[in-house]
């Protein structure tokens, strides 16, 4: 998917922040980022990949390899995971919560990972690293797998958030579909099962970049990482499941609404049926004694019109007793 850049001259560096494990984090400055070291502590630097330096800058001296820094400023994305000797690269996914946007509509952001360093970049705004930066504030991260498994968490909880919403969605209008079924339930069918299939579209390659870093993660990685991540992973594979479950039920339901109309139009052409059936001996009468010629019986007996329409009244009573007896009504 294709991101389109949110301005054309946004500022090269998000903001960069240098963790100390006994206290708040310290900001640095652009120019800062080249005098960093891996005894600072370690660097969370987040970039905006509109900005078109944002590739000379990381492929600068000292910084990173050329596939990495295009790997972090490609326009189109997928989710991945690839763990090398020097680090990590990572390609996830969150849900687009920016004003005006659709849920489905995914954000992209791409993250290279070592062990003293994270440097992440994004096309638009992702309210999972502002999660992120105001939980360092309020406690200090231990590490950068500490930071990078917070940012995958909040990322993890926002998607929980919008399933969670989509569940909710289709609950209630199965409700409506077996109280009242409205031929209008349709467009919001098929707009919950579109959005669906959209989230259901990042979040599978997502379940599966996060199992192979489950299974294989960095040897910078700890015992109590490993048990972070694998609860996280765990969290997602539950996501696509919901996922799919709530594609099913959109089936079932759209399946239910399509019977319930049918049997709404059924029983509206079988009426129909019924009235057109006791009407057309009557109508068949009335039309033959209706013709402008010479013999209808009864035209000088002034009680004829009255022997007639309670000839077509008996013939209506008799109609509707044969079909109460047959069951028709």
């Amino acid at each position: 998917m294709k991101e389109t850049p949110e301005h054309t001259d946004p500022p090269l560096l998000i903001h960069a922040q240098v963790m100390d494990p006994a206290g708040p984090a310290r900001s640095l400055e652009l120019e800062a980022l080249d005098h960093w070291q891996p005894e600072d502590g370690p660097l969370w630097a987040h970039f905006d990949a509109n900005h078109h330096d944002l590739r000379r800058w990381l492929t600068g001296p000292g910084r990173l390899p050329a596939p990495v820094a295009n790997a972090l400023v490609a326009t189109e994305t997928r989710p991945r995971a690839t763990v090398s000797a020097e680090g990590l690269l990572l390609v996830l996914r969150g849900v687009n919560l920016n004003p005006g946007a659709e849920p489905e509509d995914m954000v992209s952001i791409r993250l290279w990972v070592d062990k003293d360093r994270m440097i992440s970049t994004r096309r638009r705004k992702l309210l999972s690293v502002v999660d992120t930066r105001k939980s360092l504030e309020e406690r200090p991260a231990q590490g950068v797998t500490d930071i990078l498994l917070r940012l995958v968490d909040r990322l993890v909880e926002r998607i929980n958030d919008a399933v969670n919403q989509v569940e909710d969605e289709v609950a209630l209008l199965e409700e409506d579909v077996l109280d009242a079924p409205q031929s209008e339930s349709r467009s919001r069918l098929s707009e919950l099962r579109r959005e669906a299939i959209a989230l259901r579209r990042y979040l599978g390659p997502q379940r599966d970049a996060l199992g192979r870093l489950q299974t294989d993660p960095p040897e910078w990685f700890n015992a109590e990482d490993r048990l972070r991540l694998r609860e996280i992973y765990d969290r997602m594979v539950r996501l696509v499941e919901d996922l799919d479950a709530v594609r099913e039920r959109a089936t079932v339901i759209h399946e239910e609404l399509v019977s319930s109309l049918s049997d709404q139009l059924n029983k509206r052409m079988y009426l129909l049926s019924i009235t057109a059936a006791l009407f057309l001996p009557m109508g068949f009468l009335t039309g033959l004694l209706g013709i402008n010629v010479g013999g209808i019986p009864g035209a000088d007996n002034p009680w004829a019109f009255w022997i007639f329409s309670g000839m077509l009244a008996s013939i209506l009573g008799a109609q509707v007793i044969y079909f109460v007896r047959n069951r028709w009504f």
